[in-house]
């Protein structure tokens, strides 16, 4: 049985919903903080039961037969994210799970300017030490964090943000697809994955040239300094700890953390990556 937690997110539905295409429902398990919210997937056959990273005897049950287990890392930052990545982690070893499947992120590393890479180094180590195979999956940077950065943007026709490098934004689609075909084929890579990115690399200079073809509208990219970008988030009611994410997300692009670009994703797919221009037409306000 493969077992996915956070089924019911952004991510773990998309994930399920492309693996009952590949193997039968009665061999998927889910693991979901509310069973409810999983229901259009019990009824198609799918296992379903409650399980929440903060408790390891519900895991165990969650768990029970596992031959994988994908962990889909939870939106948190720190010891908040990492502990419970561990408890997952331990959970699944002990219900037997030959191999633990990891959803981790583009420039995963200790040294990383962004708090989450850094966090997701964390877990890798984590799963280097369980003691069964693993797969990380180096998820290039989502391109759903492009269209809310310019979200709020196409209301002035002015895309305001700090200076930045090239970040190979990649689709929730193609990274879904690329995780059921992984865990459909148990094996295919072990230890953290090639960077799964687009085929593109891109500054927020080319993400306001395609968000104008794509809506018609000239969109102006300047550069607002750091220290003004956190305090107008700050003024805007974001917390101090994810303002300062946000920032970093520039910060470790400016460095080049997420400016590779690889193959692996569209050798997976059987096909090109989905392009930012699609994901702004279907994505964007306005469009």
């Amino acid at each position: 049985m493969i077992i996915v937690t956070g089924a019911t997110g952004q991510l773990g539905r998309q994930i399920v919903e492309r693996l009952l295409t590949r193997v039968p429902a009665g061999r998927i398990g889910l693991s979901v903080r509310d069973p409810d919210k999983a229901r259009v997937f019990a009824d198609q056959g799918v296992r379903v039961r409650h399980g929440d990273f903060t408790d390891p005897g519900g895991l165990a049950h969650a768990f029970e037969d596992a031959t994988q287990v994908l962990i889909v890392s939870i939106d948190k930052l720190g010891e908040e994210a990492v502990r419970p990545h561990r408890l997952a982690i331990g959970a699944a070893v002990a219900a037997g799970a030959r191999r633990v499947v990891y959803t981790s992120h583009m420039g995963a590393g200790a040294s990383s300017r962004f708090q989450a890479c850094r966090d997701h180094a964390a877990t890798e180590e984590a799963l280097r030490a369980c003691g069964v195979p693993f797969t990380s999956l180096r998820n290039g940077f989502y391109a759903a964090s492009a269209v809310q950065f310019l979200s709020r943007a196409m209301r002035s026709d002015q895309i305001a943000l700090p200076a930045d490098g090239p970040v190979s934004w990649t689709c929730h689609e193609d990274l879904a697809e690329a995780a059921a075909v992984v865990l459909a084929d148990e094996g295919r890579f072990d230890g953290p994955t090639a960077p799964l990115t687009a085929a593109q690399a891109l500054t927020f200079d080319d993400v306001a040239r395609i968000a104008g073809d794509v809506t018609g509208r000239t969109i102006t990219r300047t550069v607002a300094p750091d220290d003004r970008f956190r305090r107008q988030l700050m003024d805007h009611g974001v917390p101090a700890a994810y303002a300062d994410q946000l920032l970093d997300v520039f910060v470790a692009s400016r460095a080049g953390e997420f400016a590779a670009v690889d193959p692996t994703l569209a050798t997976l797919l059987g096909h090109e990556p989905t392009p930012l221009s699609t994901v702004l037409r279907k994505q964007l306000p306005g469009t």
